[in-house]
């Protein structure tokens, strides 16, 4: 390859709009959290209990996902995501409004003043569709692909957080395929799927002796990525006493291989993704903040599919077509109806549940040769915030139409929810006590209580 080619592989042609927004403030005025306060420049922030919405509160009347505030040519719009209990601005009950400069917004039996500052921020917004293997016509989506556009050509480290099936992996074969070291290894390694006595040896290697089974010397993957991307996929359940081993090694770009002396000079990039929020982790004493900052310098937020429903007609159309590819027949196509419905259902397994979803509906239909399919949803049309995993108090369904790994992770939620849920009953609400039923500590029990739809004003 010439240079000149290889100066064409690099740029990314992709045409880019631009908005400006001012940085705004929210600070509670009333109720549980009443002092927290937060300033945001990002185009779109979600509002609730849940742990993965930007601005989380801790008021058991406030719905998980309760509310939106999105940034348009407009202004600053306040959109309620169906919440139980509503949103109010001004004393004005409102579906969708835009704010004033200064609003205070009642949700539940919180009070959250909006402030919009003088300070302004530059959003990009991708033009086009795609980026790698990614599709998405979402503003999220192609917001995401304007940074990958900026961020791919550097070496900056990358975390990457986002539910399972967002495509995280997707982000860090597109970082590599775009980046300075797309000729050089792409070493993927799962840190979840590696047992906890092995982990040092598989990313550091070892020598011959170091442990029983190691019969020859074996590099790790930290030198099998040397010159290219290392991506570290779960890098949440990294074990804590092995954090601060992967935090030398990438401060000095040197490891040593277990049971041996030699230190071994690597130069590598490094990506990482995680389902975990890692700032909730650090707060709970299960992950490094030193990491943290030193795998982040670049994040990256995947939303869930549920967050993001115009993306899934060019997605279903895009799998459809793959089928089709594959059994050398015409191109299955979905009603407006079905489609529609498609894009009310939650997707609690995101983009790669639907992909599943689909190709199994094609083939049980038999209409691997095109034609109009006949859909049925795989559960009810709810919200994922509202969706029940089970209607048996003491029956954990299994869902066996997914990928081993997806329905595990379910069934630990489902069981972690109804497991809290009684010992708070147990103790009226009260914390310290549930804490010390369960055999963990509080800051743990906080974090859980968290991620579910099991809050409580605490009670010491």
């Amino acid at each position: 390859m010439s240079d000149n080619e290889e100066t064409k592989t690099v740029h990314i042609d992709l045409p880019v709009d631009h908005l400006t927004l001012r940085r705004y403030t929210l600070k509670v005025l009333k109720g549980p959290d009443a002092g927290m306060e937060r300033s945001f420049d990002r185009r779109q922030v979600f509002v609730g209990t849940s742990a993965e919405c930007q601005f989380s509160l801790n008021d058991p009347t406030v719905s998980r996902t309760h509310a939106r505030i999105e940034f348009d040519s407009a202004g600053y719009m306040i959109r309620d995501e169906d919440s139980k209990n509503g949103v109010l601005v001004s004393g004005l009950r409102v579906k969708n409004a835009y704010l004033p400069p200064e609003a205070d917004i009642v949700l539940g039996e919180t009070t959250v003043r909006f402030r919009l500052g003088n300070e302004t921020v530059d959003i990009s917004i991708s033009k086009e569709n795609r980026f790698g293997k990614m599709i998405g016509r979402s503003v999220e989506m192609r917001e995401i692909f304007a940074m990958l556009k900026r961020v791919a050509p550097t070496d900056a480290t990358v975390l990457i957080e986002g539910e399972s099936g967002t495509g995280k992996e997707l982000v860090a074969e597109a970082l590599h395929e775009y980046g300075l070291r797309r000729n050089k290894p792409f070493v993927i390694f799962d840190c979840s799927a590696v047992p906890h006595e092995l982990m040092e040896s598989e990313l550091f290697g070892h020598v011959r002796g170091a442990f029983t089974g190691a019969v020859r010397d074996r590099a790790g993957v930290m030198e099998e990525a040397n010159g290219g991307t290392l991506f570290l996929d779960e890098v949440g359940e990294l074990p804590l006493d092995l954090q601060p081993k992967l935090l030398r090694a990438l401060e000095k770009k040197e490891i040593k291989q277990v049971g041996g002396n030699r230190r071994v000079n690597f130069d590598v990039r490094i990506l990482s993704a995680t389902k975990r929020n890692l700032e909730e982790e650090v707060r709970a004493g299960n992950f490094r903040e030193d990491l943290y900052y030193r795998l982040g310098v670049i994040r990256m937020e995947l939303p869930p599919l549920r967050k993001r429903p115009d993306d899934i007609p060019p997605l279903a159309d895009h799998f459809l077509g793959l089928l089709a590819g594959q059994s050398g027949g015409v191109v299955t196509r979905l009603s407006y109806d079905t489609m529609e419905k498609l894009k009310t259902y939650p997707w609690p397994g995101n983009v790669r549940e639907l992909r599943n979803f689909l190709e199994r509906s094609v083939i049980l239909s038999g209409a691997l040769q095109g034609g109009m399919l006949p859909l049925d949803l795989p559960g009810p049309t709810l919200k994922s915030s509202e969706a029940e995993v089970g209607s048996s108090e003491d029956t954990l369904p299994i869902a066996y139409d997914e990928p081993f790994k997806d329905a595990k992770e379910r069934l630990v939620r489902e069981f972690e929810s109804r497991y809290f849920s009684r010992l708070l009953k147990l103790t009226d609400g009260n914390i310290t006590k549930t804490a010390r039923m369960a055999g963990i500590h509080r800051k743990s029990l906080e974090y859980l209580l968290k991620q579910s739809d099991l809050q409580r004003d605490l009670v010491d």
